[in-house]
């Protein structure tokens, strides 16, 4: 939502001090100008990104409008389902576990906690790193480096999806020149007419260097950066789970795998140590 009106701000900001300056708006309106940038934009994104990184380019655009998954009520659902967790483990072993890795889906353990078992990003990432202890105890420092290759591998797809928007945020100032060149040589085909039509056609030109500017420094830039935000929160999520992983597999008792976990999240998003004895007492 903060998205959503963030733009609404940009594009009603921008048109009243145009028709503040005696503006008309719709001069603004060219759809040769949309055409030119928006399929040059889109034929370089072909270019430069393979397949799956366009497709998470569009997932993280989605997301950046719906809103981080990863918020206070997720995370306080983890430490519930992490405690949970660990208690099963140390009451009927680690083995008790894999009834509920099998199948995630179908789990009556996990069907209690709903943000997690929807969210198949985290599910996964806590199923496959639950699986690795399953079988015996794994040495903690191989482990821990297990899981972070993983993290690892999450975070660099999670750049890629991010740094190409950025790209794409950089190339369309080019791309409304281009489109004004265009509008400049058509301009000279007319040379001969009428003053007003020529002064049409030069604004028409000068639109797409507009149209260029603002839509890189207004919309795709930050939400580029607002992408690489919610992938660093996605990340730090993943850590968490990783850190109580680890824990569980040293035995660590259920309180303290919750208080490890809870270091990892940030402090906007982790129950405060009142709420954690509320949630556990």
């Amino acid at each position: 939502m903060f998205v959503i009106g963030g733009g609404i701000v940009v594009t009603v900001c921008v048109l009243v001090g145009f028709s503040m300056a005696g503006g008309h708006v719709e001069a603004l309106i060219h759809p040769s100008e949309f055409v030119t940038i928006g399929g040059a934009t889109a034929g370089a994104m072909i270019i430069m990104a393979p397949v799956k990184v366009l497709k998470d380019m569009l997932r993280g655009c989605i997301q950046t409008v719906k809103g981080s998954p990863y918020g206070k009520a997720t995370c306080a659902e983890l430490f519930k389902l992490l405690y949970a967790i660990t208690r099963m483990t140390r009451s009927e072993g680690v083995l008790a576990l894999d009834q509920h890795l099998s199948d995630p889906k179908a789990s009556t353990l996990f069907k209690q906690y709903t943000k997690i078992s929807s969210n198949h990003h985290a599910l996964d990432f806590l199923c496959d790193s639950l699986s690795l202890i399953v079988d015996g105890q794994a040495e903690t420092e191989k482990l821990a480096g297990w899981l972070e290759e993983e993290i690892t591998v999450i975070d660099r797809e999670h750049h890629a999806a991010s740094g190409t928007m950025a790209k794409v945020g950089d190339g369309l100032p080019g791309f409304g020149i281009v489109a004004a060149v265009l509008g400049i040589v058509v301009t000279m085909q007319s040379i001969g007419g009428p003053v007003d039509e020529i002064g049409e056609k030069v604004g028409a030109a000068l639109v797409g260097t507009f149209l260029g500017i603002l839509m890189a420094y207004g919309f795709v830039g930050p939400m580029a950066a607002r992408m690489e935000s919610l992938g660093e929160q996605e990340s730090l999520f993943l850590r968490a789970i990783a850190t109580a992983v680890v824990s569980i597999n040293e035995g660590a008792n259920p309180r303290e795998v919750v208080v490890r976990a809870r270091r990892i999240i940030s402090t906007d998003c982790r129950p405060s140590q009142a709420e954690l004895k509320q949630m556990f007492s």
